[in-house]
């Protein structure tokens, strides 16, 4: 398959041309600087109304993932207007103009559009109630892409992985902490269920192969706090979970309000592709063994 990639640059966009370019024709589109990637690149601002059509129309790709977002929940409160052009404004021209050429159209949600008020797990059929500005503009995205085109894949996701800066993920925040001997926090009451980055990617290429449409929750089988998530890794790599503090996200400080529960059910997926999704363990194994093979440094040798 010819893929072309949108956010390229980021924890999911890097990964995933990392893990496909032997396999698949990738051509990823950034914003910043990229260098010397094994991968084709093409720098554009996608937020330019009059990019897309061009882009499209020279690389005539099969599918289209759009990776790009703005991600940070705290830039999303501070710049409403940028982050509905980002997560919602972006997708529905993407996938407008993707179904007016026939190219297959991946939309990557989150799974934050819950409030975390239910008792339980979430799955694809529950009411969403996004609790801030990212949430509910990645909603609207949802709905958008959805609309524009009923065929495209809409995954909500939590992923966690290396990436190019080496901070954009959960788990490089414990890492890089715990390997300076930096103490933190850990959230006691925020429950999510993580994923290696990898894996996500594996999954959404198999629901490609397969023309799977529609919204699907693609994250790990297994919901933990996030103070646990760190003591995981600390104890896979060998480091002091005792520098971990437990703590409340209500004593956190942060602007952009948290779901306390982002438990997510993964059974619609896992029925669809007919097997069970990667466990945290393998997952976590996985990410330690790519820092043994220097996995990192390969990523971030691309900026």
């Amino acid at each position: 398959m010819k893929i072309l990639l949108t956010g390229v640059s980021g924890l999911l966009g890097i990964n995933f041309a990392q893990e496909m370019m032997g396999s698949h024709e990738i051509v990823g589109i950034h914003r910043g600087k990229l260098a010397d990637t094994p991968f084709k690149v093409l720098k554009h601002d996608l937020l330019d109304p009059f990019a897309l059509e061009p882009i499209l129309d020279a690389t005539r790709p099969e599918w289209v993932v759009n990776c790009a977002a703005l991600a940070d929940l705290e830039a999303c409160e501070a710049d409403p207007e940028l982050s509905k052009r980002m997560n919602t404004d972006l997708p529905r021209r993407l996938a407008r103009v993707c179904k007016s050429r026939d190219i297959r159209f991946v939309h990557i949600s989150t799974d934050a559009v819950f409030d975390g008020a239910k008792d339980g797990f979430y799955t694809e059929d529950d009411e969403p109630s996004p609790p801030g500005v990212y949430s509910r503009t990645k909603l609207e995205g949802e709905a958008a892409v959805l609309l524009e085109d009923p065929a495209a894949i809409v995954a909500r996701v939590n992923f966690y992985g290396w990436s190019l800066g080496g901070r954009r993920s959960l788990a490089e925040f414990f890492f890089n902490n715990l390997t300076n001997h930096k103490s933190m926090s850990g959230f006691t009451d925020v429950i999510f269920c993580p994923m290696l980055v990898n894996d996500t990617v594996r999954l959404l290429v198999k629901m490609m192969e397969r023309s799977l449409g529609g919204l699907y929750h693609l994250v790990g089988p297994q919901a933990m706090s996030k103070y646990q998530f760190g003591v995981e890794i600390a104890r896979r790599f060998s480091l002091k979970e005792g520098e971990i503090t437990p703590k409340s996200v209500s004593f956190s400080g942060l602007v952009a309000k948290r779901s306390n529960n982002l438990w997510l059910s993964t059974r619609k997926l896992s029925t669809a592709l007919g097997e069970d999704l990667p466990d945290f363990s393998t997952g976590l194994q996985e990410f330690y063994t790519q820092f043994q093979q220097g996995y990192p440094q390969k990523i971030r040798s691309y900026q």
